[in-house]
């Protein structure tokens, strides 16, 4: 079970449940807006994300045994604790639960077009994972683009089909919300999958892939790094002087649990030079992105004080 557990990247499958839940119960509901879905429904639109997201890490580890192998040879499970026809196998159940419920779900808010996003999602992780990610930036664009629909796809389900011309200023407006949550989540998460190709330089290197470090080489990938780290940084500042300046608590929560990260952040990218200075980056941008998600908690505060 632990190798399924570790296989299927429980923590990270995690944090989108979480990330889904504080929209709806520290956001959404708070603020008294005209949702789509009540507590079972919020509860199948999670497990249909994250068994489709889990499907994806399954798949990818099959594609990227080669490459574990040199990259991180002591976090192999596929053919070690798991044999590679079992995480088919699982690959395609979780598909299935995923796209199923998806469908289930479209159908029950009035929107039958939405189950297209469970097939698109499935179907771009599939060919992320046998494809995409050996080309020149497009599968980190993809995988960063997918993160940011996990946190939309709230938005889509609860917002939309609540719509009505009375209170459709008022929805866009939590909309537009939770697509800043997103956009934030798409940049860190872009940051993050390119670190990522620097940590794993080597294998990827041996395995043909055409990833930035690859084609620009390692320093010059530091700098896009920073550079996207710094635009994070700015743009982080400019919505706390422009948004939260007058909540007193939102800004030291933002101050400590955000811009200094982010600060630290740029300074670690700086001074990267070997392979362990990248996995301390990524873990950095787990962890913003998780502190990033939380202040979600924020509103409910707002609302309550």
């Amino acid at each position: 079970m632990q190798s399924i557990l570790n296989l299927i990247r429980w923590k990270n499958l995690l944090m989108i449940a979480l990330v889904q839940l504080l929209i709806k119960y520290a956001f959404l509901e708070p603020y008294g807006a005209a949702t789509g879905l009540d507590t079972l429904g919020i509860i199948l639109l999670i497990i249909a994300t994250v068994c489709i997201a889990a499907a994806g890490n399954v798949i990818n580890d099959i594609n990227d045994i080669e490459t574990d192998f040199i990259n991180k040879p002591d976090k192999i499970i596929i053919g070690k604790s798991i044999s590679e026809k079992t995480a088919y196998n699982l690959f395609i159940v979780l598909n299935v639960i995923g796209v199923g419920l998806g469908y289930y779900l479209s159908n029950t808010v009035g929107r039958s077009g939405f189950f297209s996003l469970f097939v698109i999602i499935s179907v771009l992780l599939y060919v992320y994972s046998t494809y995409l990610k050996q080309l020149f930036l497009i599968g980190n664009l993809v995988i960063s683009i997918l993160v940011a629909l996990s946190i939309l796809i709230v938005g889509f389900f609860e917002l939309i089909p609540n719509i009505t011309e009375q209170n459709q200023t008022i929805q866009l407006l939590y909309f537009k919300t939770i697509l800043n949550y997103a956009y934030i989540a798409f940049i860190l998460n872009l940051i993050r999958e390119i670190a990522k190709d620097v940590e794993d330089l080597e294998g990827d290197t041996k395995a043909c892939m055409n990833t930035l470090p690859i084609i620009i080489g390692k320093e010059k990938t530091k700098y896009v790094l920073f550079i996207l780290s710094l635009i994070t940084l700015l743009i982080t500042g400019y919505y706390l002087v422009d948004s939260l300046y007058n909540n007193q608590i939102a800004v030291i929560y933002f101050l400590i649990f955000i811009i200094a990260p982010l600060l630290y952040l740029n300074i670690k990218i700086l001074s990267a030079q070997i392979k362990t200075d990248y996995t301390h980056i990524s873990n950095i941008l787990k962890w913003i992105m998780l502190f990033g998600m939380l202040s979600l908690l924020l509103y409910t505060y707002n609302v309550t004080r």
